[in-house]
């Protein structure tokens, strides 16, 4: 399960697509929502019980990603890839046989708990291999893949409503859907593993874009936030600056999400009461924007942040964030272009705050173990996709209860969102060079090296 290290002037712009392979695919989870009304009909299910697939995947998403990134470090891309893939799809096969069989548990124990770990593997088994072969541009190369992420339900979407179309929106139908999904997705994600490969030992970017031994190219320099020591994942944790981006993260995935979950029935509510009333087409095209801004800001904020630091990105994320709330807060239902325009800002930080992330743990922790401390920020996602849509949907219900409407419904929860991007951004002016007392020992280094050397003449 080694993957081959690449040949001298090998172009490090194959390694993208290998990750984007992956991502694309287990994106997918965003598009959920498509079999939502059919499983309800066919199988008489709730609303509560409809979504609980989905939680469950987002849930296993973060524990696997925690507890299975030093494994991915350990055992590299392909191997993590290879789980992904087996998981991902044995998902869809085992929600296929649930749906067929009309045994609803298995549908949620097959999309939500398998699919759910190869969720988790499959979206931290590039970022390591990306940020070692991109030292340079490392946010724009993590943009790139994790981008995939954001944008594979706008792939998934479409193409699962059609089949639906075609087979039927009876159990049967969803079962022969959910196995096309399993089967394309397999050899889909079987390019990833197949194209991808490590960069030799020592590798630093030549400016031909290929492979280049260490000794002709420079080290990149330290910078203030920018370290060029290394850090265990097992350090990394103990540090005050990995639980600052933990509650970065957090904060920045909860404000967002909170709009996203919600997405529909908040536009809908806000200008309910308006001469202009938004229709159910116009408020699913609002969704598809959202979509858009969230994968966008994903390739474009994170390439930004190459050029101003991760430290000065996340202050806009955070900072022009609750902006955007409080301009929704105070005029969103005065003007349909400025609410829309605020949301897409929103979404496209939230997309951007994923992408960036992995970069940031880089220049923080070095590339010694950051697939397995990414891994565990993650819990962090897990955290905010509960948090997210509870504070939304609670505040609206309890502002409906209390004889509210229209954008009375979310004047609280906006309120909220933005003290806790208030919060997220005082944890990122916090963050600071890691004590030098973390760092992994020059010696060590060396010897993790020749050992890496040697497992690879091995294999």
């Amino acid at each position: 399960m080694t993957p081959p290290l690449a040949p001298a002037g090998w172009s490090r712009w194959l390694v993208p697509p290998a990750a984007l392979s992956v991502h694309l695919s287990i994106g997918q989870a965003y598009a959920w929502s498509v079999f939502k009304p059919p499983l309800e009909s066919a199988l008489g299910l709730s609303g509560t019980a409809s979504a609980l697939p989905f939680q469950l995947g987002i849930v296993m998403l973060g524990l696997s990603a925690a507890f299975g990134g030093t494994l991915v470090e350990r055992k590299g891309p392909r191997w993590a890839m290879t789980v992904a893939l087996c998981c991902f799809s044995s998902g869809f096969l085992l929600a296929a046989l649930g749906a067929a069989t009309e045994q609803y548990w298995l549908i949620v124990f097959g999309y939500g708990f398998v699919g759910g770990i190869g969720l988790g593997i499959g979206y931290i088994s590039p970022v390591s291999t990306l940020i070692k072969w991109f030292p340079d541009r490392p946010g724009m190369a993590t943009g790139i893949a994790i981008m995939g992420f954001g944008g594979g339900a706008l792939i998934a979407s479409p193409w699962s409503a059609q089949m639906l179309d075609s087979f039927g929106t009876q159990s049967k139908g969803i079962a022969l859907a959910f196995l096309v999904h399993g089967l394309v997705y397999a050899v889909f994600m079987t390019l990833g593993v197949l194209l991808i490969r490590v960069p030799p030992p020592g590798y630093r970017q030549g400016g031909d874009g290929g492979t280049r031994p260490a000794a002709d190219a420079a080290k990149p320099a330290a910078t203030a936030l920018i370290s060029t020591a290394q850090v265990s994942a097992k350090s990394a944790v103990r540090t005050p600056q990995f639980w600052c981006l933990w509650v970065v993260l957090c904060m920045n995935v909860t404000a967002g999400i909170g709009i996203l979950e919600k997405a529909a029935p908040m536009i809908t509510d806000f200008f309910a009461e308006t001469d202009a009333p938004v229709s159910v087409s116009a408020a699913a095209g609002f969704v598809a924007l959202l979509s858009a801004a969230n994968m966008a800001g994903r390739i474009g904020w994170s390439s930004t942040s190459d050029l101003i630091g991760r430290k000065n990105m996340y202050r806009v994320y955070l900072g022009v964030g609750a902006l955007m709330y409080l301009l929704i807060s105070l005029f969103g239902d005065s003007s349909k272009p400025l609410f829309v325009l605020c949301a897409l800002v929103i979404l496209s930080f939230y997309g951007g705050g994923f992408a960036t992330i992995p970069a940031y743990l880089k220049d923080l922790f070095g590339t010694y173990q950051v697939g397995a401390i990414h891994g565990r920020l993650l819990t962090a996602w897990s955290t905010a996709g509960v948090l997210g849509p509870l504070i939304v949907n609670w505040v609206a219900d309890s502002q409906e209860q209390a004889g509210r409407s229209g954008s009375g419904l979310y004047g609280l929860s906006f309120t909220i969102m933005i003290g806790l991007l208030v919060i997220g951004f005082v944890a990122n002016e916090l963050v600071r060079p890691v004590h030098p007392r973390h760092h992994v020992p020059a010696p060590r280094e060396a010897a993790d090296d020749h050992v890496t050397r040697e497992q690879h003449r091995a294999a």
